[in-house]
């Protein structure tokens, strides 16, 4: 990372310039907030989605969680893949016969992945049960929100085109969760989530209700919308 990239706080509530890189430490002036000015609370995530990190998506904590996670989990999920070569370590590190029950789950939220995916996904049908989470919350911020609908829909392709499923995750039907009153807007995007093999609602008091309403929903739209197969059209290059 260097001057002159962005840096997100809190996914996109705060967002800024980075001016200033040293060891250890960055300076960032902050150009993005709320009117009110908005509070930065502790462990939240923090997103360059114009920096190519170097850091292994394995740390040390993950591969000791690992050896825990073969033995008593049924899906390793691996968050913050960037290349074929994130894959390709966490398989290097899992038997194929001993560990052949566990599923491997990726979740797709960087640029960098979107635009590694089929490499990504060339890697990871190497093991035998395997899937793809859309993980918007971060796409969105990484990707830009103006363009996460065109990402996601890339991203559906491509799994579709190499047969692996996709859980579509983060906010679904949300406010309907939390308060007991959907959005219009979300509603729409709970009868999109149709194209994919699974998703995730969040938690929230009233989630009996969404789980409810999602699955009408997805069991209308199932009458209107078919997964796509075969009509993929050439992928934009991220530049333009």
């Amino acid at each position: 990372m260097g001057p002159g990239e962005r840096i997100w706080f809190d996914d996109g509530k705060i967002g800024g310039v980075i001016t200033d890189v040293r060891t250890g430490e960055l300076t960032a002036e902050i150009l993005s907030a709320a009117t009110r000015g908005s509070r930065l609370r502790a462990e939240k995530g923090i997103n360059f989605p114009d920096s190519r990190l170097t850091v292994p998506a394995l740390t040390e904590q993950d591969l000791a969680n690992l050896e825990r996670v073969k033995k008593l989990a049924d899906i390793v999920s691996m968050s913050f893949v960037r290349t074929a070569a994130d894959v390709r370590d966490l398989l290097s590190r899992l038997d194929a016969e001993q560990d052949r029950n566990l599923d491997i789950l990726l979740k797709i939220e960087t640029v960098a992945a979107f635009e590694s995916l089929p490499e990504i996904l060339l890697e990871l049908m190497k093991w035998a049960d395997v899937g793809v989470m859309i993980a918007r919350g971060d796409l969105a911020v990484e990707a830009g929100f103006e363009r996460l609908a065109e990402v996601q829909e890339e991203i559906l392709w491509l799994c579709e085109a190499a047969h692996v499923p996709v859980i579509w995750a983060t906010q679904v039907l949300d406010t309907l969760a939390r308060t007991g009153l959907p959005s219009r807007a979300e509603v729409t995007d709970a009868a999109m989530a149709q194209r994919a093999e699974c998703v995730m609602l969040n938690k929230g008091p009233i989630i009996n209700e969404a789980i409810s309403m999602l699955a009408d929903i997805l069991g209308r739209m199932q009458d209107h919308t078919r997964k796509k197969r075969s009509l993929l059209r050439r992928l934009r290059a991220w530049d333009r």
